[in-house]
């Protein structure tokens, strides 16, 4: 098993060992950030009861403000999320016209037990399926194809560990393309969403992240035939007991892996804001428990984004006063605390929703397909 990075370990009540955010943390975005536990800006609402997982973050994508977090910048592994930074990185290189001739050695390095969409040597794909084969069904087989296209793996993780170093991503250590455990890999909640808001500046990656529902060609097994594939961010389709899609979902990206637990990037778009969520690692094992708490902060940010002072900032060059925040207060049943916000702060001069227009559109675009989607499948998905 992958030791967590800068990890301990105490008794929890029950005896059980329970993990322990670093006692050094980053603090690139703002000090606040490198507090452990929870942490909220002066004014803001309580907290979601029941959060359980080790880190996670709540920003708005437009501004860069931090609402809330807590050990955001804990490195810790991040499963299929790393895919973000593997698509911001490889995405730009290749038109998605670009076809290619699947060989056997472009699955070299691919590990055991990997997740696939159904990649086949010696068929010949476009870019553009092989993009939704990593988006929808997180394919490390698609990863490895795409990641041989682009000079091999070794070279494509020397490039994403540059992507990251240049968005100001200080606690990832890339290993793997696709985010399969190995030793060493690691990333944070606030180093995911860097990942996730670069990304969902490329009209294609907000389109691929926010599709519900695709054809994936078809190999010897279909005879030929596309078949479906379903996008396994659930949030998004509204499978598997989540409550429903999440309205004004864009969708980003899950994962799971042994070490990573369950992982998930998720960005959603109301009234003018857009927001992104990041939960690593969810102690409640519950069923779908990453999607429960994902939805709780989503719903708490766009209620909190506006009426509270930011916690920090992702725009890591921008200094932050922290004069403004304060551990945030126990969480009460039911969610927000009653009370009176301060009046809610106006977005700075120059900030604007446009930048994730095209993740807007594909949202709305999205919305329909992915009703349609759960009105016909009711039943689990894996």
């Amino acid at each position: 098993m992958l030791s967590l990075a800068g990890a301990g370990h105490a008794p929890s009540p029950s005896g059980s060992p329970v993990r322990q955010p670093p006692a050094q943390m980053s603090t690139v975005g703002g000090d606040a950030l490198g507090r452990p536990g929870p942490q909220t800006g002066a004014g803001a609402p309580a907290l979601p009861g029941g959060l359980s997982a080790l880190s996670w973050i709540v920003s708005d994508a437009d501004t860069g403000e931090v609402l809330a977090a807590q050990n955001p910048h804990w490195a810790l592994p991040p499963a299929s999320t790393l895919k973000t930074l593997f698509a911001d990185t490889v995405l730009p290189k290749f038109p998605q016209d670009t076809t290619h001739k699947v060989v056997e050695s472009d699955f070299d390095g691919m590990g055991a037990g990997s997740s696939e969409v159904g990649v086949m040597p010696g068929q010949t794909y476009s870019v553009a399926d092989l993009w939704l084969g990593v988006f929808l069904r997180s394919g490390n087989d698609a990863v490895h194809v795409l990641a041989a296209m682009n000079g091999g793996v070794a070279a494509t993780v020397q490039q994403m560990q540059a992507r990251a170093d240049a968005l100001g991503a200080k606690d990832t250590h890339v290993v793997t393309p696709d985010g399969y455990d190995m030793p060493g890999q690691v990333s944070s909640a606030y180093d995911l969403t860097l990942f996730a808001r670069d990304g969902l500046k490329n009209p294609v990656f907000a389109k691929d992240c926010g599709t519900a529902i695709a054809k994936f060609p078809g190999g010897p097994s279909t005879k030929g035939k596309p078949f479906e594939i379903d996008n396994t961010n659930r949030l998004l389709t509204g499978f598997d007991g989540v409550g429903g899609r999440y309205a004004g979902l864009l969708g980003v990206k899950n994962g799971y892996t042994t070490n990573a637990g369950n992982t998930v990037i998720e960005a959603a778009h109301r009234d003018g804001r857009t927001l992104l969520v990041t939960v690593m690692n969810p102690q409640n094992h519950a069923y779908a428990e990453v999607y429960h708490e994902a939805r709780a902060l989503l719903d708490w940010g766009f209620a909190a984004d506006g009426h509270t002072q930011p916690l920090g900032t992702l725009d890591a060059t921008k200094s932050t006063s922290t004069d403004a925040t304060r551990p945030s207060a126990p969480a009460k049943p039911g969610g927000a605390s009653a009370g009176t916000w301060p009046a809610a702060s106006s977005k700075p001069a120059g900030s604007s929703t446009t930048t994730y227009a095209a993740a807007g559109v594909a949202a709305a675009l999205v919305a329909g397909t992915a009703g349609a989607l759960v009105r016909r499948r009711r039943r689990r998905r894996p």
